[in-house]
């Protein structure tokens, strides 16, 4: 499944995001939600989404500050949820602040980007991050359980 999950709660940064990677036909579709909470029901096909077809997004693009449920959370379900963790996620915020950037690679990000000001920079950064993530990047095979034995854990090496 080529899908992008935006989870943002800034409509004007959604809609030019949603531009910026439609210019380019980098996606099939993009689902946008608005916080953490929607996200989540998206990801456990719950709620509004319990009747969306099965399947991971090829990509999170994550906020952190947002209400009801924080990006740093929704990273923390992700990445420590079996069927979950092997999808990318980007936190793409404003926060600079180091314990945000410390946390989130901590928690297991792919990548961190503070969204620009500008809104040609913004523009700009968004097509290079999802020619990246779609043209550049070797996503994780379809059925990874095929390189893990029966307890998700690597064969030892010799």
């Amino acid at each position: 499944m080529n899908t992008v999950l935006m989870v943002e709660d800034s409509m004007r940064d959604a809609e030019m995001a949603v531009e910026a990677l439609a210019a380019y036909r980098l996606t099939n579709e993009i689902v946008h939600v608005c916080d953490g909470e929607e996200a989540l029901d998206y990801l456990y096909r719950r709620g509004s989404f319990a009747k969306r077809e099965p399947g991971n997004p090829a990509l999170v693009l994550l906020d952190i500050k947002m209400p009801k449920v924080d990006g740093l959370e929704v990273l923390r379900q992700i990445k420590g949820e079996a069927a979950l963790q092997m999808i990318p996620v980007v936190m793409m915020t404003s926060s600079r602040e180091e314990q945000d950037i410390f946390t989130s690679y901590k928690t297991g990000v792919n990548a961190y980007v503070v969204k620009p000001v500008k809104f040609h920079d913004f523009v700009e950064a968004v097509q290079q991050l999802g020619g990246f993530w779609f043209l550049l990047n070797s996503p994780p095979p379809a059925n990874p359980r095929l390189f893990f034995d029966k307890k998700d854990k690597p064969e030892p090496s010799s």
